[in-house]
């Protein structure tokens, strides 16, 4: 069973059932794997998805249900990076004083906000879904899904004329070429380091690992 949590208007879904929508916190979780039978969690939501995480690890400890984290290696920063790294999204905002006019923003629909008060700046804001208000005063959207080619984003830096980068460290090779063609064209980056997972967690960053594990864990639990 897949569980997404239904912030995209019309996700890729995967094979087999699939549920769409919150469980209504912990109690609502640890409910819904009670009343499903379900054997082992396996966290997979966007490294950035915080209380998800910190729900399935706890609903699942409660429960005694073995549960995985997996979440891709991220991004290492490299030679030719110019990167500032935060802490979180209004840091990220608070970043770009130090930084010039034209800013492509790349963190998703969700958090588009903290960037209402950035005044001096125009805005690129790269979604699949458009964000909620409170918008920045300048911006233009840009509704697409990637992954995007490397030459994809170096066409829209350049189109832009883009002077900084705000992305998060969601890792992954399907959406790094923005990280590569920053790094081309000589492009500092505001780089949102990723919230920490819940203590004790059971980690993995490849699935093939994620799928060993649960024939370990989950097997000798099957009824």
């Amino acid at each position: 069973m897949s569980s997404l949590a239904g912030r995209v208007a019309q996700p890729r879904l995967p094979v087999g059932p699939v549920r769409i929508g919150g469980f209504g916190g912990v109690e609502g979780l640890r409910t819904w794997l009670r009343e499903n039978a379900i054997d082992a969690v396996v966290d997979a939501t966007h490294p950035f998805a915080a209380q998800v995480s910190s729900h399935a690890a706890t609903a699942a400890d409660d429960l005694g249900i073995p549960a995985l984290h997996l979440r891709r290696p991220e991004w290492v920063q490299r030679r030719g990076d110019l990167w500032t790294r935060v802490p979180d999204l209004r840091s990220a905002a608070a970043a770009l004083a130090e930084h010039g006019e034209q800013v492509l923003l790349t963190i998703g629909r969700q958090g588009v906000g903290a960037f209402a008060g950035c005044g001096r700046h125009r805005f690129v804001i790269r979604s699949i879904d458009a964000p909620a208000a409170p918008l920045p005063p300048r911006y233009e959207l840009l509704l697409a899904r990637g992954p995007f080619t490397f030459d994809d984003e170096l066409v829209l830096m350049s189109r832009h004329r883009i002077d900084v980068l705000v992305t998060k460290n969601s890792g992954g090779e399907q959406t790094e070429a923005k990280i590569f063609a920053a790094r081309t064209a000589g492009l500092p980056v505001v780089m949102i380091d990723r919230p920490p997972l819940p203590a004790g967690a059971v980690t993995v960053e490849e699935v093939g690992a994620a799928v060993d594990w649960l024939h370990d864990a989950a097997s000798p639990r099957v009824r």
